[in-house]
């Protein structure tokens, strides 16, 4: 990983955050790993269909990654196995050294959620969940899982959240932006109803695959840069649809972190959702205050990856904006594009201001404390 930091604006390179970490990614070393917590009347499915995605893609991404395994060339496990896979390498390399008080694992692969088969999506989902609380969350206190769901089967992935939640040790639900259908409609309701009910946090993490164009309508793309930047209109189009729709009207005391899309998107949204609620609020009867309310009180942002512009004021302008307590950092460890907790954020801060982006936001957001 390249870095290229202003030096008036670093951290210095011995200063350590006491931070919480939003966005980590454990992997399994091979998908056998996950046999031992999948019920056994799956495991012949397992054993000869495995990654049966709702996409014409099997265990290859239709736009190619830009390094291996998506990673930095040294997350690689000096024992074996893909970044992610090695819960020692990663104290070692990540949680220790930038001494992470807090960290939420995000697991994207395998990619249970994304099952075409919806009774062994939601078998694969609880095996992901019972790894990570056996292999991770057991092993290091430090970390909190995230609740695998399958997203297009609303009543497995209620049932799902609340098993996990009496178990405990799941900072959030974590669901992604790229459905069958828009987030908002009310099949998907189950889903924000158990996360409210059991008073756990919706992450909604960019990424997934559903078989359409990424760009929403406008065809396939042709390359990997225009497929990763298509995830930050991905979470708009999700935001916008659950908005309108009036989920966060209904369930008032949902929470909700949007991870990995960025944040320079969030003011323009705002604006753009004000105005139109203005002219059609007789077609929204659902949306009784104006949406960049919603966007402000009722949504957490994540750091990664950062919009730097060229003057830093801007960007402080943009968390103004925000609000400096809606902004939590997440490092996007062992990412190609993963940010170094040091660097990030080349803009002038005051302790507290600090204090909020790398600890005390995601703190309150996922009732850590």
């Amino acid at each position: 990983m390249t870095v290229d930091v202003d030096p008036r604006l670093a951290v210095p390179a011995d200063a350590k955050l006491r931070l919480v970490d939003c966005d980590i990614h454990p992997i399994v070393r091979s998908t056998a790993d996950l046999r031992p917590y999948l019920d056994p009347c799956w495991h012949d499915y397992f054993d000869q269909f495995g990654n049966f995605l709702v996409s014409p893609y099997t265990e290859a991404h239709p736009y190619p990654k830009p390094t291996p395994a998506l990673s930095r060339l040294d997350t690689w496990p000096p024992g074996g196995g893909p970044p992610g896979s090695d819960l020692d390498f990663m104290r070692a390399q990540h949680l220790d050294p930038h001494d992470i008080e807090i960290g939420v694992l995000q697991v994207l692969w395998p990619t249970a959620a994304r099952q075409r088969n919806l009774g062994y999506a939601a078998a694969l989902c609880s095996a992901v969940n019972d790894w990570q609380a056996a292999e991770w969350l057991a092993r290091e206190k430090r970390l909190r899982g995230s609740i695998m769901v399958s997203q297009e089967d609303a009543g497995s992935a209620a049932a799902e959240i609340a098993r996990c939640a009496r178990r405990g040790g799941y900072a959030q639900v974590m669901v992604m932006p790229r459905n069958l259908e828009p987030m908002g409609r009310r099949r998907y309701w189950p889903i924000f109803q158990a996360a409210q009910e059991h008073d756990i946090t919706l992450g909604c993490h960019v990424g997934g695959l559903n078989g359409y164009a990424v760009t929403g309508g406008a065809g396939h793309c042709s390359f990997y840069a225009e497929e990763k930047d298509s995830n930050g209109f991905a979470m708009e189009a999700m935001l916008t649809s659950m908005i309108f729709e009036g989920v966060f009207e209904a369930f008032p005391r949902l929470r909700m972190v949007a991870i990995e899309a960025g944040l320079g998107w969030v003011p323009a949204l705002g604006w753009r959702l004000d105005d139109l609620w203005q002219r059609f609020r007789g077609e929204l009867p659902a949306v009784r205050r104006p949406p960049s309310d919603t966007l402000r009180e009722r949504l957490w942002y994540t750091t990664q990856p950062a919009d730097e512009p060229e003057d830093p004021r801007h960007l402080r302008d943009l968390f103004d904006w925000i609000g400096w307590d809606r902004v939590c950092f997440a490092s996007d460890y062992p990412h190609w594009d993963s940010d170094d907790p040091r660097h990030a954020l080349p803009v002038q801060m005051s302790q507290a201001e600090r204090r909020a982006i790398f600890r005390d936001n995601a703190m309150a957001v996922y009732c850590l404390g």
